[in-house]
């Protein structure tokens, strides 16, 4: 298998690891870093939602006041008359 590495701050982090000491080449810092990550930390897991959770459509789709057709609409607030004394 052939890694190609193209973003120069990879490199440039590489190398540091490198040059500190405690790994030989490149090949020692990658697997040290793959060992060192959780595998649940993947992008697709990050975003995705576990399946005991409803997305927010679904939540509304079963509230229990569908259908109700209730108003939330809400009167102004125009605050309230305050008194400034000087």
């Amino acid at each position: 298998m052939v890694i190609e590495i193209h973003s120069p701050e990879a490199e440039a982090i590489i190398r540091q690891r490198m040059s500190a000491g405690g790994f030989k080449d490149a090949e020692a810092v990658i697997l040290h870093a793959l060992k060192s990550s959780p595998a649940a930390e993947t992008p697709d897991a990050a975003t995705r939602r576990p399946a005991s959770r409803k997305s927010l459509a679904q939540l509304f789709a079963d509230s229990p006041l569908k259908g109700l057709d209730i108003d939330f609409e809400r009167e102004p607030d125009y605050g309230r008359h305050v008194a400034l004394v000087v």
